[in-house]
């Protein structure tokens, strides 16, 4: 079995078209459609079958499929444990959150594409249950997610997950309402404005259970008006009257929003690294996190924009709960 045709249906399972795997591995549809069909005879049972105009694989097709992913990474292992300067080379599909996505893996893409052009990113961006079901899912190859020490999030022992840095998050105000805070401490700024609406996030409810838990530790239940992804949009949000909501510190905002600090307790997010088990091994994978856990990132923010902050602590070898 020639692992060259195994990679054709690997990739074909990956990216669901032969004309995206022409295109990855710059050939010709033609070519992985005959080398797909080569493999299949070799096997002995049906790989593809129709589906409309396009094909997708047959369960048989599938399993070879996951079996090509530990093949493939055990001839690069062997590859690199003979040559240790080899390059790694394959396609990375990553899926996570729009601040890891510019902060972190934008200036490892540039890396790449400049010192290991044989190793190429799928970028997706998801909200972190999002991206984990596509992990789980074998649909993409790592997962970028967060979550807050004040609401743990559980990855599940299959997944083995690494903190890739940690950001403190204040209160975003109205800056004509910052006058409102006049005693230091989470509680007391929550309850300066227990009687505001609350900005919510509209795919991940992190945001609003730590909401949740402080004003309730405050005295009151929130209400809830807006809810929003991008970072832009809350603050916008804010400045237009909706409300309050939780925004970072370490990122510019709109003049006319202040960032209140919440301190006792620190309301903390945590970025996450997440893989399959076991997959971290498979050279172009290893080459990433091992780029991306040394720092090469930038601007900060949960959702859009890029943006600029001091360096952000690192915590090594802590664990999403339930992860390992």
């Amino acid at each position: 079995m020639d692992t060259r045709r195994l990679r054709f249906l690997l990739e074909l399972s990956r990216l669901g078209s032969m004309r995206a795997v022409a295109d990855v591995l710059d050939t010709t549809t033609s070519t992985v459609s005959q080398q797909i069909a080569v493999l299949a005879k070799e096997t002995g049972v049906p790989l593809l079958e129709p589906d409309g105009r396009r094909v997708r694989l047959t369960p048989a097709g599938r399993r070879l499929a996951e079996h090509a992913v530990t093949i493939l990474a055990a001839v690069e292992a062997a590859r690199v444990d003979l040559d240790p300067g080899a390059e790694p080379a394959g396609v990375v599909r990553v899926a996570g959150f729009g601040l890891a996505i510019r902060r972190s893996l934008l200036p490892v893409a540039d890396l790449l594409a400049s010192r290991h052009p044989e190793v190429r990113l799928v970028i997706s961006e998801h909200e972190p249950g999002e991206a984990l079901t596509a992990l789980l899912a074998d649909d993409i190859d790592l997962a970028l997610t967060y979550d807050y020490e004040l609401a743990p999030a559980t990855a599940g022992p299959s997944v083995a997950a690494s903190v890739l840095w940690t950001t403190p998050w204040g209160l975003g105000v109205p800056a004509g309402d910052a006058h409102r805070v006049r005693a230091d401490g989470t509680l007391a700024v929550f309850r300066a404005f227990s009687h505001h609406d609350w900005i919510g996030n509209s795919r991940n409810n992190a945001d609003e259970e730590v909401v949740r838990t402080l004003a309730s530790m405050a005295g009151f239940a929130p209400r809830f008006t807006h809810r929003a992804d991008s970072l832009e949009l809350v603050a916008d949000l804010i400045a237009a009257g909706g409300g309050v909501g939780l925004l970072p510190m370490d990122r510019p905002t709109r003049p006319d929003v202040t960032v209140v600090a919440l301190a006792g307790p620190d309301v903390l997010m945590r970025a996450y690294t997440c893989v399959r088990r076991g997959r971290d091994a498979w050279p172009p994978l290893a080459l990433v996190l091992d780029l991306l856990r040394h720092g090469w990132s930038r601007g900060s923010g949960r959702g859009g924009g890029a943006a600029s902050g001091p360096v952000i602590r690192a915590v090594p070898g802590l664990r999403c709960p339930g992860s390992g």
